[in-house]
């Protein structure tokens, strides 16, 4: 599976994109150069139970650990696999 990454100055997204179709997505926006806010993740019924959902959060974390961010969680299934994956918590914001 291939995740993309669209950014545009304050708003991005990760993504999965099928003959110009974006399948599935996870939106954010930099609340600042040093804090990404994962705000919703979405995933079409042809890529459910892939894991495609959190494939897109790992890039996240992936893309957070190159450019030295830490994440706020707003998205509910963002903040399940947070919780599950220990192995995320260097780049989870401190709230």
């Amino acid at each position: 599976m291939h995740i993309q990454n669209k950014y545009d100055e304050k708003k991005g997204m990760f993504y999965v994109e099928n003959d110009g179709e974006v399948q599935a997505k996870m939106t954010y926006h930099m609340r600042s150069p040093e804090n990404m806010v994962i705000e919703h993740t979405e995933v079409d019924d042809v890529l459910r139970g892939k894991n495609v959902g959190l494939q897109l959060v790992t890039a996240a974390v992936e893309y957070a650990r190159e450019h030295h961010i830490k994440i706020t969680v707003w998205c509910p299934f963002a903040k399940k696999v947070f919780e599950k994956r220990t192995d995320f918590q260097d780049v989870l914001a401190v709230s």
